[in-house]
C-alpha cells in the first residue's frame, strides 16, 4: 500500500502583490495571485497553443485555429518575428501572412484569447533569434538598455501597438498577455524597460510574461515567469541515448525550471537551484513540448505519449497554465535578403531546415491531425471542466518519491489537493528508458479526516501507463470518493453528464459517500460496504452510462469511455446541445455544424444521439459520414538523374557539430519530377504529397522555388499541395534527395536506422503518394 496524507488547511495564496491583472470590478476581469489566475471572480486554467501566424498561409488561419479550438485550446501563442515584418530598416510589411491585427481578429471571433510574444529577441529557430541582419550591424548593444538599441526597437513597438489597437482588453479584446524578449536570464532592468516601452506604444495586457528558465532573474512582481520542458532536444548533441534533463519532466515535483533551454545559447553557466523566490508567482508554462523540431545533427522522434505524459507530470506538479509549443507546426519564409532559419552561418550552434518548422507537432506543418493531438484533447476536455477546481489545488508528494531522476523502479505518483477534494497522479511512462510494470498496487490517501484506498484490490500500472484519477470529487450533488477512471469533463445540461475513460487496462471501479447517494441505475453492480457504495462490473464503452439520484433527489449521469474511444472523444455545442462526439476521423464543431476530416470510418457517434440518428450504438446516435468513394489518383514520379557520391561531413568550428548541406551540394542530389494529376487538385481541400524514403536531407522545388525541405529523421515527408495548387499543375514538383553516410555525425532514432549502408552511403526513395484531406460538414437535418 502507497500512504499519503493530505493536510487539511492549504495555505491560502499571497494576493496583491503582482503588478498584472485587469483594473478590478469588470465582469470578466483577470487577476493573478501566487497560485493561480482568475477571471471574473473565479479561478481560470488557460491552456495555451503556439502558433505562428507569419508562417502560415492567411487563407487558411481560420480552418486551422478552428482545429486549435478543437482540441480543447483556449489561448494561442505566437511570435512577432522582427525579421518577418522589418527585414529592411525602416520598410514595415504587415500583409498577408504577416497581418497580425487580422490573425489576432480572427482569434477573437473565434472566442480564442490571444498572448503577443513581441520580443524584440525572440528565438523560435529564427535567423537572428529574429533580429534583422541590420539590427546586428548597427552601432549598439542589442538586448540591454543601450539607448542606440531602444531607438531601433521602439519603432517596432510602435507598430505592433498599432497593429493592436482596439484589440487589447481595454477595449474588449483578446490579448490577455505580452511577452516581453525571450530566454533573457540576465537583465530584469531590461525586461521593465521593455514593458514600460510597449505599453507606451499602445500595447497593454493584464498580464506580463517573460521565460524563467535558466534561473532567469526577472524584475520582481512586474511579469510571471513561464516555463517549459521537452521530451527530448534537437539542440543537444548528437550523442546516443536521451538528454539528461528531459528526464526531470517525466517525474512530479516542485521544480519548474529546465536550464537546458536555451543552453547552447547562453554565454555564462546557470548556477544554483534555488526557487523559493517563484512561490510568489503561479507555476505556468509557455513550452511543454508538443514535439521538437529537427537540427541537422539531432532529429529525435516524439511519440504522442511522450508529449502527453509531459504534460500530465505539469498538471500532476501544480501547473495552472499549460502553454504548448509548438502547438501547430508551420513553414519558415525565405525573405528577400535571405533565408531566415537558424543556422551555423549565422551563428548559431543548430542548423535548421530552410522552410519545414514541423515541429512534430499535435497539428502539423499542413493541418495534420497528429496522435498526440488526440491524447492531449482527451487532457483538455478534463480541464476544461475541472481546470478551475484543479487550479486552486497544490502538490501533496508521497513519502515513497522517487530520490533522483536516475530512479527507474519506483512508481511517480503525487496527489494535488485543495484539503477537500483532490486528484491522483501516476505516471509509468518516459522516453527512450522503459519503465517497469508495478504489480499489486493499491494507495491510500488521508483526505479530509478519512482514508480513501484505491483500488480496492491491488492491480497491475503496466509499463507507458500515466493517468489521474478524482479524489473526493462531486457528481451532480453526490461525491464520488475514489475512481479508477479519468474525469473527461462533464456535458452540461438538465441532467449533467461526468464523462471518464478507462485506464490502463484497469477495471473500472466507482466508489461513492453512500450518504449522497439514492440510487445508480444501469449496466452495473452497486454495492453498500459500510459507508461507501461501491460500483464494479462496468464495461467501459459507448452503452456504459449510469444515472445517479443523489441523496436529495437531484439527478446527475456517469458515462463511462473505453480507451481508445476516449482518444476519438470532441466535445462542444452542436445542435442544440452539449455534445460528445466519438469519431475516428478529425472533427471540428462550429456554429452547430461538424466538420469531419479525412478517409476512413464511414460514421461518427454522438451523444445525446440527435433526432435524426438512424441507428444508435450503445446510448451514441450514429450518423453516416461518408468518405470519397475509390482511390486517390497516382501522382506520375520519374527519375531524373542519381544522386553522386555522399557528401562528406562537415563540421562547424564553432559549435562542433554537423552542418547542413549547401546549396551547391544539391547538384550531387538525386533528382525525380512528380507529375500531380489535375483531378486530384480540383476543389479546395488539402493534399498531402507523402514520400516515404531514407537518405540525409531532401528538397522539394516547384518552378524553381524552394517550397519545402526535409532531415530526413523516419517518419514520412507530407508536403501540402493545396497552397501550391497552381504552380503544382503549371511546373510539377521536382524533389532532389541527398544519401545518408554511413559515418555522418547525426543523430537519428534508434528504431528507424538504415539496417545497411551499401558501399558507406544509403539512398532510397521507396514510394510517393498523394493524401487527399477531404472535408465532409454535417448539419442537423
Amino acid at each position: 500500500m502507497r500512504r499519503l496524507g493530505v493536510p487539511r488547511q492549504i495555505p491560502p495564496p499571497v494576493e496583491g502583490h503582482l503588478r498584472l491583472g485587469d483594473p478590478p470590478g469588470g465582469p470578466d476581469a483577470i487577476t493573478v495571485n501566487s497560485r493561480h489566475l482568475s477571471r471574473g471572480g473565479r479561478p481560470w486554467f488557460p491552456i495555451m497553443g503556439e502558433f505562428h501566424y507569419a508562417r502560415y498561409p492567411v487563407a487558411e488561419w481560420r480552418e486551422e485555429l478552428l482545429k486549435v479550438r478543437a482540441g480543447g485550446v483556449t489561448v494561442v501563442a505566437t511570435y512577432v518575428f522582427w525579421n518577418l515584418h522589418e527585414e529592411r530598416r525602416g520598410v514595415f510589411d504587415w500583409s498577408g501572412d504577416r497581418d497580425l491585427r487580422r490573425f489576432v481578429r480572427t482569434c477573437a471571433e473565434l472566442g480564442l484569447d490571444v498572448v503577443v510574444r513581441i520580443g524584440p529577441w525572440a528565438h523560435g529557430e529564427s535567423r537572428n533569434g529574429g533580429f534583422p541582419d541590420w539590427v546586428l550591424r548597427a552601432d549598439c548593444e542589442p538586448r540591454t538598455d543601450d539607448p542606440r538599441y531602444l531607438d531601433l526597437v521602439r519603432p517596432l513597438f510602435e507598430q505592433i501597438g498599432a497593429q493592436l489597437a482596439g484589440l487589447t482588453r481595454a477595449h474588449g479584446g483578446p490579448v490577455v498577455a505580452v511577452q516581453v524578449e525571450n530566454e533573457l536570464h540576465d537583465r530584469p532592468g531590461h525586461l521593465v524597460t521593455l514593458k514600460r516601452m510597449a505599453e507606451a506604444a499602445g500595447i497593454d495586457a493584464p498580464l506580463w510574461t517573460a521565460t524563467g528558465w535558466g534561473h532567469a532573474r526577472l524584475p520582481p512582481d512586474e511579469v510571471i515567469p513561464l516555463f517549459g520542458g521537452y521530451p527530448e532536444a534537437a539542440w543537444d548533441t548528437a550523442h546516443d541515448g536521451w538528454p539528461q534533463q528531459s528526464r526531470a519532466h517525466y517525474f512530479f515535483g516542485p521544480g519548474r525550471d529546465d536550464d537546458s533551454i536555451g543552453a547552447d545559447l547562453r554565454t555564462t553557466a546557470v548556477t544554483g537551484a534555488d526557487e523559493s523566490h517563484l512561490a510568489r508567482y503561479p507555476f505556468a508554462t509557455c513550452e511543454l513540448g508538443g514535439g521538437m523540431y529537427t537540427s541537422y545533427h539531432r532529429r529525435p522522434i516524439i511519440q504522442a505519449a511522450d508529449i502527453a505524459a509531459l504534460a500530465l507530470v505539469k498538471l500532476g506538479s501544480g501547473s495552472v497554465w499549460q502553454g504548448y509549443y509548438m502547438y501547430h507546426g508551420a513553414s519558415q519564409k525565405i525573405g528577400a535578403l535571405s533565408t531566415l532559419q537558424e543556422s551555423h552561418a549565422t551563428g548559431y550552434p543548430n542548423d535548421c531546415p530552410v522552410i519545414t518548422y514541423d515541429f512534430q507537432a499535435p497539428l502539423g506543418e499542413y493541418g495534420q491531425v497528429r496522435d498526440s493531438y488526440r491524447h492531449l484533447r482527451r487532457q483538455h476536455l478534463w480541464l476544461a471542466s475541472d481546470g478551475p477546481d484543479l487550479a486552486g489545488m497544490t502538490l501533496v508528494m508521497p513519502p515513497d518519491a522517487p530520490a533522483d531522476t536516475t530512479d527507474r523502479r519506483t512508481l511517480r505518483w503525487c496527489v494535488r489537493s485543495d484539503g477537500r477534494s483532490g486528484f491522483l497522479f501516476v505516471n509509468n511512462h518516459q522516453p527512450v528508458e522503459t519503465l517497469p510494470a508495478h504489480e499489486g498496487v493499491r494507495f491510500a490517501v488521508e483526505l479530509g479526516g478519512r482514508e480513501l484506498v484505491v483500488p480496492r484490490e491491488p492491480v497491475t500500472v503496466p509499463s507507458g501507463a500515466y493517468f489521474a484519477w478524482p479524489l473526493a470529487r462531486p457528481v451532480g450533488g453526490a461525491t464520488l470518493l475514489t475512481a479508477t477512471a479519468q474525469p473527461m469533463g462533464v456535458l452540461a445540461g438538465d441532467e449533467p453528464v461526468h464523462v471518464f475513460c478507462q485506464t490502463a487496462g484497469i477495471p473500472v471501479e466507482l466508489v461513492f459517500d453512500a450518504a449522497t447517494v439514492s440510487e445508480v441505475e444501469g449496466p452495473a453492480t452497486a454495492e453498500r460496504d459500510g459507508d461507501r457504495l461501491v460500483v464494479t462490473d462496468l464495461a467501459p464503452g459507448t452503452g456504459c452510462l449510469l444515472r445517479i439520484r443523489d441523496a436529495s433527489g437531484g439527478r446527475a449521469a456517469v458515462l463511462v469511455l473505453d480507451a481508445d474511444r476516449a482518444l476519438n472523444a470532441a466535445a462542444g455545442r452542436l445542435w442544440g446541445a452539449h455534445r460528445l462526439v466519438l469519431s475516428e476521423r478529425p472533427v471540428v464543431i462550429e456554429d452547430d455544424r461538424l466538420t469531419v476530416y479525412g478517409r476512413g470510418s464511414s460514421e461518427v457517434r454522438i451523444y445525446p444521439a440527435p433526432a435524426s440518428a438512424p441507428r444508435t450504438d450503445g446510448v451514441f446516435g450514429l450518423l453516416p459520414a461518408p468518405a470519397p468513394a475509390g482511390q486517390p489518383p497516382e501522382p506520375k514520379v520519374e527519375e531524373i538523374r542519381q544522386a553522386g557520391p555522399a557528401r562528406a561531413p562537415v563540421i562547424d568550428p564553432r559549435s562542433g557539430r554537423a552542418s547542413a548541406p549547401a546549396d551547391a551540394d544539391f547538384e550531387q542530389a538525386a533528382v525525380y519530377r512528380v507529375t500531380v494529376p489535375r483531378e486530384a487538385l480540383t476543389g479546395d481541400d488539402e493534399v498531402l504529397l507523402r514520400l516515404d524514403w531514407v537518405g540525409d536531407v531532401g528538397r522539394a522545388y516547384i518552378g524553381g522555388r524552394l517550397v519545402a525541405d526535409q532531415f530526413w529523421y523516419g517518419p514520412a515527408w507530407e508536403i501540402g499541395l493545396r497552397r501550391f495548387r497552381d504552380a503544382v499543375l503549371e511546373h510539377g514538383i521536382e524533389i532532389r534527395l541527398l544519401p545518408l553516410r554511413e559515418d555522418a555525425p547525426v543523430y537519428v532514432s534508434p528504431q528507424v536506422r538504415p539496417g545497411s549502408y551499401p558501399g558507406g552511403s544509403v539512398l532510397e526513395l521507396r514510394s510517393v503518394s498523394l493524401v487527399p484531406m477531404p472535408r465532409l460538414t454535417l448539419e442537423e437535418s
